[in-house]
């Protein structure tokens, strides 16, 4: 069974560095949830999605859309705080520096349930991070 650390990076390859739908719902629970409390109402960003059907179709409608111009993330400039209050708990703070100057922070809170995510909350906004 993958590590926290693991599927956490398993899911930042999926989603941020790929924007692979199928690979990030891949990652979840039959019945996960994705939430992003912070996405406006009527934002292109799925605020909530429930079961990997829906992940898959929420982000991949998002992903196809035009990447932001931000380009890579500068991984010597960024800060990641991992905590792991618990086997079943595992708590993100990220800090990302781009390489073109811009930055984005937010937290990321993961219940974890069998090596999958059983639920994610993103706390960020989508018009920072494209």
């Amino acid at each position: 069974m993958p590590s926290p650390q693991e599927i956490y990076e398993r899911y930042v390859g999926a989603g941020a560095i790929r924007r692979d739908a199928d690979a990030v719902a891949d990652l979840f629970t039959e019945d996960g949830v994705f939430e992003a409390p912070l996405v406006p109402p009527g934002h292109p960003f799925p605020a909530r999605l429930k079961g990997r059907a829906e992940i898959r179709r929420g982000l991949g409608e998002y992903y196809r859309r035009p990447q932001p111009a931000t380009g890579a993330v500068d991984a010597g400039r960024s800060r990641l705080v991992l905590h792991l209050p618990a086997s079943e708990l595992l708590i993100a703070e990220v800090d990302a520096v781009f390489v073109d100057g811009s930055s984005v922070s937010l937290v990321q809170i993961f219940r974890l349930q069998d090596g999958l995510i059983a639920s994610l909350r993103d706390y960020f906004h989508p018009d920072v991070m494209g």
